[in-house]
Order: structure tokens, then C-alpha cells, then sequence
């Protein structure tokens, strides 16, 4: 069986601490470049979904909704 030495621990643990330090570093500077790219893929998908779909005009809007007439109504009392 073996025993971990107390070296062996710090050196573990500097090496845990410096990948912790390095990724934080390269995030820092990594992230806003990768945040700006989905940005702009985002717009850019934004653009083409907006000029894809048919341009609505006003005059749709103005126009008052037709009622389906389904039938009549029937007034039902209540038989004892």
C-alpha cells in the first residue's frame, strides 16, 4: 500500500490552483470574443427570419373579424 507523501500533495494542489488561474485568465479573454459571435449569429439569423416572412400591411389589421353564425340560440328552463 502506498502513502501519499505531503509533496505530493502540494504538488497537486499548485498544480489544481495554476489550471484554475489559467482557465479564469483565457476565459477572460476568450469570452468576449466567443459572446460577440453568437451575437452576430444571432442577429444575423434574426435578419434572414424577418425577411423571409411577408411584410404585413395595415390595412389587415383594420379589417373587423367575420363571426361564424352557428346556429340559433335556444333559452332552456329548467323543468321540476
Amino acid at each position: 500500500m502506498q502513502t501519499a507523501s505531503f509533496t505530493g500533495l502540494m504538488r497537486t494542489l499548485l498544480i489544481l490552483i495554476g489550471i484554475y488561474y489559467a482557465f479564469k485568465i483565457i476565459a477572460r479573454i476568450l469570452m468576449p470574443i466567443i459572446l460577440r459571435k453568437m451575437v452576430q449569429k444571432a442577429e444575423q439569423n434574426f435578419k434572414q427570419q424577418t425577411q423571409n416572412q411577408p411584410q404585413q400591411t395595415a390595412s389587415n389589421f383594420d379589417k373587423p373579424k367575420v363571426k361564424k353564425e352557428v346556429g340559433e340560440y335556444i333559452d332552456y328552463e329548467e323543468v321540476e
